[in-house]
């Protein structure tokens, strides 16, 4: 979702976030469990009181595939669902590599770049 289709509540919060430099997802203080997408209530036990918090920004590669586009139009790009240590999944890039090469399993760290003119969370290559 583009930070100019999520204008209002916990959307707009963590885009909000994301353009202050601040990668954070939600954490429920009724079950424990973290959360992503933003949401007003908990998707796992109904509980509303859903804090901001700071992954630690490591997750692992779930599936991926490589977008093919002319040269021109920016070239080849990853798109992949990456599972966070916190245990919620995402999508995004996996960025500083060839897209061809990003591979399910691999371990990566979320980083803030941008993404269509906007703040986004990217992922580059875990440093062992």
């Amino acid at each position: 979702m583009s930070s100019t289709a999520a204008n209002t509540g916990t959307q707009k919060q963590y885009f909000d976030h994301l353009a202050q430099g601040r990668f954070l997802i939600q954490r429920c203080a009724d079950c424990e469990r973290h959360v992503f997408h933003p949401r007003e209530i908990c998707p796992h036990c109904g509980g509303d009181a859903l804090a901001w918090v700071a992954p630690g920004g490591r997750a692992t590669v779930y599936s991926c595939t490589t977008v093919a586009r002319k040269a021109e139009a920016g070239g080849d790009y990853n798109v992949s669902l990456l599972d966070l240590d916190e245990g919620v999944r995402m999508m995004s890039n996996v960025v500083g590599m060839p897209p061809d090469q990003v591979r399910i399993g691999m371990a990566v760290q979320a980083v803030i770049g941008e993404r269509d003119g906007a703040p986004a969370v990217l992922f580059e290559e875990a440093q062992r």
